[in-house]
């Protein structure tokens, strides 16, 4: 299953998949949000019956549709990359991560989709209870179809209701609601989507702010700002705490992860939480280095808090997870690539005895692989240290999406503070930051991505499927010649975005 590895390959394609993925959660975010928040509009407007209200609903509608058609073309991109460059991933995990894809395309995208044309050209062709109907479906399926495609990617870092098939050599199906209601699933789906409500709202109020700046369409961009913020208030604070539900998810099934993006090479009783620090790039797992350079300010017991709901519990560091502690009954890395290698033996044995039509010697090593074979994944590493991911960018994304995470809740307090006394619009310092809220939306949103996907490395599927067994047998060249291919035809998808929003801004809601 390894020969012939081209590990330039494998890592051209990863950027691809990257590169690909974070283009497409550039518009996602604002999809899921900004449906909710329209919405809202046009339910106000449906109960007032107020003319301003309906201009700013069909005023956000439009931009909302342009991010939707963009959003759709990176992502049905993406889909393809699984077949082209990661073969190997969907012919052995097929049978399952199929099974939510297949779900949001039959189900979530087509109920979108219905209610997409009403929503959009039902104005004064349906009645205002259908239409709003509509508009609120389309929210719904956008956000069904977030739920399905999470529950895929939460399965690829919790597998479970799976089991391998030796005769197959593919992961199967074997409990459908445990894949879709694990609680890996449900938490990466409430933080997704109560993060995206945060950018949408943040997207509102960049360009209402810049309205106000401007000194135009000042009932609309104020109207817009004081349901945006309220929404966004909600959203950030949910968002922490269910940032906190999450990182204890981590810890229990990916706690090389935590490791990884709290810098914490040694495992340490009542850990400290790193509140800012400069990681030290050249650290490894098996020397002395310090793992921070010039300083670190950590807040004390709270990351094991954090991971284990206990202050003075023991927080296992990457070298407790790489070598083993027997102290705390840590089995390391080492350890499970010894195993690993026996069920890697034991599969290869059983399948020659099979073909030899030997029933008794492929009953034995049938066994022999069953008792080894959740550690099957590490079996195919080189060496122990592969099992760390890249700690400094897992870090340094990990800081910046909470650093940022903290501060979005006193923005949204500041514009509802200001909106309800009155004087918003005099403020010129809180509406110049709010133009660029939106940005650092997007920053923590790629930030918490990275985090995800990154600090799941090596693995495609965690503990069980390496990166380097999951790729298509390409050359290099050939996965460099698509990347770049698709980095131009993103950026020009990107711009196109961007200049066909700012036109559309730029002429502001139609008068009715």
């Amino acid at each position: 299953m390894i020969e012939n590895l081209d590990l330039g390959m494998v890592n051209w394609a990863r950027a691809q998949f990257a590169l690909t993925a974070m283009y497409h959660w550039i518009f996602v975010p604002l999809t899921l949000g900004i449906t909710w928040i329209i919405a809202f509009y046009h339910s106000i407007y449906v109960k007032t019956g107020n003319e301003e209200w309906k201009r700013l609903t069909k005023f956000w509608m439009k931009l909302f549709g342009v991010n939707f058609a963009i959003g759709v073309a990176t992502g049905i991109i993406m889909e393809f990359e699984f077949g082209t460059n990661w073969s190997n991933y969907s012919w052995m995990v097929g049978d399952i991560f199929g099974a939510p894809l297949a779900i949001e395309g039959i189900f979530a995208f087509f109920l979108e989709a219905t209610f997409f044309a009403v929503m959009f050209f039902g104005w004064n062709r349906v009645s205002k209870g259908f239409h709003l109907f509509s508009t609120w479906m389309v929210a719904v399926g956008s956000n069904l179809s977030a739920v399905w495609i999470l529950v895929a990617n939460a399965w690829m870092q919790h597998p479970v209701g799976q089991a391998f098939n030796p005769d197959t050599a593919r992961f199967e199906m074997q409990n459908f609601a445990e894949v879709a209601f694990s609680p890996y699933a449900i938490n990466k789906f409430t933080h997704a989507t109560s993060s995206s409500m945060l950018m949408a709202a943040f997207f509102v109020i960049s360009i209402s702010s810049w309205y106000l700046l401007r000194g135009r369409h000042i009932v609309m961009a104020k109207r817009s700002i004081v349901v945006a913020a309220t929404l966004g208030l909600l959203a950030s604070v949910f968002t922490i705490f269910n940032g906190d539900e999450s990182a204890y998810e981590i810890a229990q099934v990916q706690p090389m992860k935590l490791a990884a993006f709290e810098g914490l090479y040694e495992g340490q009783t009542n850990a400290g939480l790193v509140a800012i620090g400069l990681i030290n790039r050249d650290k490894k797992v098996y020397d002395q280095q310090e793992p921070f350079i010039g300083f670190n300010v950590h807040i004390p017991g709270l990351l094991s808090l954090m991971a284990n709901r206990s202050f003075g519990s023991f927080v296992p560091g990457m070298k407790d997870l790489v070598y083993g502690n027997a102290e705390h009954n840590i089995l390391g890395a080492v350890q499970k690539m010894e195993r690993g290698k026996k069920a890697v033996a034991s599969l290869d044995a059983y399948k020659q005895a099979k073909k030899a039509d030997d029933k008794a010697a492929a009953d034995v090593h049938l066994a022999s692989f069953n008792e080894y074979k959740e550690f099957l994944g590490y079996g195919y590493l080189n060496k122990p240290e592969e099992a760390v991911p890249p700690v400094a960018l897992s870090f340094n994304a990990f800081h910046v999406m909470v650093i940022l995470g903290s501060l979005f809740p006193l923005i949204f307090l500041g514009y509802l503070y200001f909106s309800y006394k009155g004087n918003l619009a005099e403020k010129k310092w809180l509406l110049g930051l709010g133009t660029i809220t939106y940005l650092l939306g997007i920053m923590a949103s790629q930030a918490g991505w990275i985090v995800a996907e990154v600090g799941r490395q090596p693995w495609s599927i965690q503990d069980l499927l390496p990166t380097t067994i999951a790729r298509t047998n390409l050359t290099a060249s050939t996965v460099q010649t698509t990347f770049f291919m698709f980095l131009a035809l993103f950026t020009l998808l990107l711009i196109a975005e961007i200049s066909i929003m700012v036109k559309q801004i730029n002429i502001g809601p139609e008068e009715n």
